[in-house]
C-alpha cells in the first residue's frame, strides 16, 4: 500500500512538472508592440483656460463639493443609486468581467479528479459456463482534458484581448455616471427656469389683462378704436399661451428627473439654493489638452478598445502555427476497495495531439487581415473620440468665458428696459402716450426678462459641462477640506 502510494504521488509530480513546462512556455506572444497613437502637439493649447485660487481640477473635484445646492445634490444622490441606465452599464461590466475569467482560465490546465464504481451480472449462456457471474470494480484518477500549449501566444493574446475589453466597458460606465451627474443638474435647472419663467409670465399676465380692462372701458366710453381693444386681448392670450408653454416645460424637466433618479421621486426634498448660489467654483482650469487622456473616461475606453485590437492581431498570427494539446491521467483500478491503490493496479495515459492548418490558409490570412482592419478602426475612433472630447472642452471653455458678459450686459438691458416699461405706463396713465407705445414697451419688457432668464440658464449650463468635460462626476468627496462657496455666479 505505501510503495503505491509512493509511485501515484511519484506520478504527480511528474504531471506537475509536465504542466509548469507547459506553462512555461506559453509565456511568448506575437501580438505586436502596443503604441499609442500621437494626437496632440507638444505646443498645443486650448484658446480659452480658466483659473482659479486654488488650481483644483475638476476630476478631483467631487460633486458634493462642486454643487453648492442641497436640493441638486439630494437628487443626484438619488440619480447614483437608483438610475437605471448607470445600472445597466454597471451590469455590462460585471458580464463582461465574467467573459475575461472565462477566457483567462483557458491559460491554465484543468485539473479533474475522478472516481466510479461499476457492478454487473455476467449472463451464464455468455460466460460458456452453467451459471452467472457477478463483477465488479473501482477506479479513481486524476486528469488533464485537453490543454493547449500556448507556444504561439494565441491563448494569452486573447485573454489580453478580454482584459482589455474589461477595462473598456469601466470606463463606459464612468463616463456613463459623469454623463448622468450632468444630465441631473441640467435637468433640475430646467424645471428652476421654467418656474422662474412662469413667474415672469404670471406677472405680465396680470399687467396685461389690467390693461385690457382698462382698454375695454375706454372703447366703451369711445374714447379709444377697436383695433386698440383687439390688440389688448391678444396681448393677454400671447401671455397666457407663453405661460402654458412654461408650465408644459416645468412639468417635462419634472419628468425628466422622476426618470433619471429611477422612478421614485422624493415626497420631501431639501431646500434649493438660490440660482445665483450653484457652484463652489465660478471657473475650473483645463490645463493642457494632453491631459484629457487621463482624465476623460470616453477617451480611455476608446484606447482600452484599441488595446483589445491589437492583442486579436496576436491571436490571428498564431493561427498560422501548430496548436499542441495535452490529455493525460494517473489513477487506480481494482476489483475490491482494499487492492485500488497497490502498486499492480496503477492506471495512466498521455495523449498529446498536434493540429496544423494546411488547407485553410487563406481563411485563416484574411481573418488576419480582418483583425488588422478592426485595428485602424479603433485607432480612427481613438483619434476621433480625443478630437471631439478637444472641441468638447474648448466649446465649454469659449462658451463659459462668453457667457459671463452675456449675463452682465443682458442685466443691465433687463434693468433698463423694465425700467422703461414702467416710466411708459406713468405717461400712459397720464394720457402723455398712446396705447401702442405702452404695448410695444410691454413686450420689450417681457422678452428682455426671458431672454435674462434664458442667458442665465446657459451660464449654469456651461458650468455644469465644463465640470463634465474635464472628467469631474466620479467622485462624491474631495479628498481634501470642502471648498467654500464663491458668489460669484449669475
Amino acid at each position: 500500500m505505501t510503495n503505491g502510494r509512493k509511485t501515484i504521488g511519484a506520478k504527480l509530480s511528474g504531471l506537475t512538472i509536465t504542466i509548469a513546462a507547459a506553462m512555461v512556455l506559453s509565456a511568448c506572444s506575437m501580438a505586436p508592440k502596443y503604441q499609442q497613437p500621437e494626437v496632440f502637439s507638444e505646443d498645443a493649447q486650448f484658446r480659452y483656460n480658466n483659473t482659479n485660487h486654488a488650481q483644483i481640477r475638476a476630476y478631483d473635484l467631487g460633486w458634493q463639493a462642486y454643487f453648492t445646492d442641497a436640493q441638486l445634490k439630494q437628487l443626484i444622490g438619488l440619480a447614483l443609486e437608483n438610475n437605471k441606465d448607470l445600472r445597466l452599464a454597471a451590469l455590462n461590466v460585471e458580464s463582461v468581467e465574467k467573459q475575461f475569467r472565462i477566457q483567462n482560465s483557458e491559460r491554465f490546465p484543468g485539473l479533474n479528479v475522478n472516481g466510479s464504481k461499476n457492478r454487473s451480472r455476467s449472463a451464464a449462456d455468455l460466460r460458456g459456463q452453467n451459471s452467472d457471474a457477478i463483477s465488479q470494480s473501482y477506479s479513481v484518477g486524476l486528469g488533464v482534458a485537453s490543454f493547449e500549449l500556448d507556444l504561439w501566444g494565441k491563448i494569452k493574446s486573447l485573454s489580453d484581448s478580454a482584459l482589455n475589453q474589461y477595462f473598456s466597458s469601466r470606463e463606459a460606465r464612468d463616463a456613463a455616471q459623469i454623463s448622468l451627474v450632468a444630465t441631473v443638474a441640467k435637468a433640475y435647472y430646467a424645471e428652476r427656469f421654467a418656474n422662474e419663467a412662469m413667474k415672469v409670465s404670471q406677472g405680465v399676465m396680470e399687467s396685461r389683462e389690467k390693461s385690457l380692462r382698462l382698454a375695454s372701458l375706454r372703447y366703451q366710453h369711445g374714447v379709444s378704436s377697436k383695433i386698440d381693444l383687439r390688440q389688448a386681448e391678444t396681448l393677454v392670450e400671447s401671455a397666457k399661451a407663453d405661460y402654458q408653454a412654461q408650465l408644459r416645460a416645468r412639468e417635462q424637466a419634472r419628468n425628466a428627473l422622476v426618470t433619471l433618479v429611477g422612478g421614485n421621486y422624493p415626497s420631501q426634498l431639501a431646500a434649493a439654493s438660490n440660482l445665483t448660489q450653484q457652484f463652489a467654483y465660478d471657473s475650473l482650469p483645463a490645463s493642457l489638452p494632453s491631459e484629457m487622456l487621463l482624465y476623460r473616461p470616453d477617451i480611455r475606453q476608446a484606447e482600452y478598445q484599441l488595446k483589445s485590437a491589437n492583442a486579436d492581431i496576436g491571436a490571428a498570427r498564431a493561427a498560422f502555427f501548430p496548436s499542441i494539446s495535452l490529455t493525460g491521467s494517473i489513477g487506480s483500478g481494482s476489483t475490491s476497495l482494499d487492492g485500488l491503490f497497490t502498486g499492480p493496479n496503477r492506471t495512466w495515459s498521455f495523449m498529446p495531439q498536434i493540429s496544423w492548418p494546411i488547407f485553410n490558409w487563406g481563411a485563416t490570412k484574411a481573418g488576419l487581415d480582418l483583425v488588422k482592419v478592426r485595428k485602424e478602426i479603433s485607432i480612427v475612433n481613438y483619434e476621433k473620440a480625443v478630437q471631439n472630447a478637444f472641441q468638447d472642452v474648448s466649446d465649454v471653455l469659449a462658451a463659459n468665458a462668453t457667457l459671463k458678459a452675456q449675463y452682465a450686459s443682458q442685466s443691465k438691458s433687463t434693468a433698463a428696459e423694465v425700467d422703461r416699461n414702467r416710466l411708459m405706463q406713468m405717461r400712459h396713465d397720464r394720457g402723455i402716450t398712446d396705447s401702442l407705445a405702452l404695448l410695444d414697451s410691454q413686450r420689450q419688457s417681457y422678452a428682455a426678462q426671458m431672454n435674462l432668464l434664458a442667458v442665465q440658464q446657459q451660464w449654469l449650463n456651461s458650468h455644469v459641462d465644463l465640470y463634465r468635460t474635464l472628467g469631474g462626476g466620479l467622485k462624491a468627496y474631495s479628498d481634501g477640506q470642502v471648498p467654500t462657496i464663491q458668489n460669484s455666479q449669475p
